[in-house]
């Protein structure tokens, strides 16, 4: 079966992620390696007040992930993230596979133009008229 990208964002209790900004990182990667998938790009998107209270916190650590999680195991991420008191809401949406390469530059701080093309060689730039 073949594996599906998906966009995952994960809002953390902002107190843990303050005390162990590495610590976050580090569990995002963990659940995701525990449903057998593999992180593509992670990182800290935003920091903010929370719209309504979410278990008495008023502030969360938004956190986007990239990853290739089979289907099936969707549903063990879910609960993954359940169980895990610092995460307060998580969502995972499928990436078309054609917009991919271009997402994950994006997360990873790179503009889609200086992402590798399938095959690793760099697009040449178009040339100016």
């Amino acid at each position: 079966m073949a594996k599906n990208v998906y966009e995952c964002m994960f809002i953390f209790n902002a107190n843990s992620y303050a005390k162990n900004p590495a610590g976050v990182a580090k569990t995002v990667e963990d659940m995701i390696k525990g449903v057998d998938g593999k992180v593509l790009a992670s990182r800290l998107w935003n920091e903010q007040k929370l719209a309504y209270p979410i278990n008495g916190q008023r502030k969360g650590a938004y956190w986007l992930t990239y990853a290739e999680i089979d289907s099936p195991n969707m549903s063990k991420l879910n609960r993954a993230c359940q169980l895990n008191d610092s995460v307060l809401r998580h969502l995972a949406v499928k990436i078309d596979p054609r917009l991919v390469d271009a997402m994950v530059a994006v997360a990873k701080g790179e503009t889609p133009a200086e992402a590798p093309a399938e095959g690793g060689a760099k697009p040449e730039p178009a040339a100016a008229n």
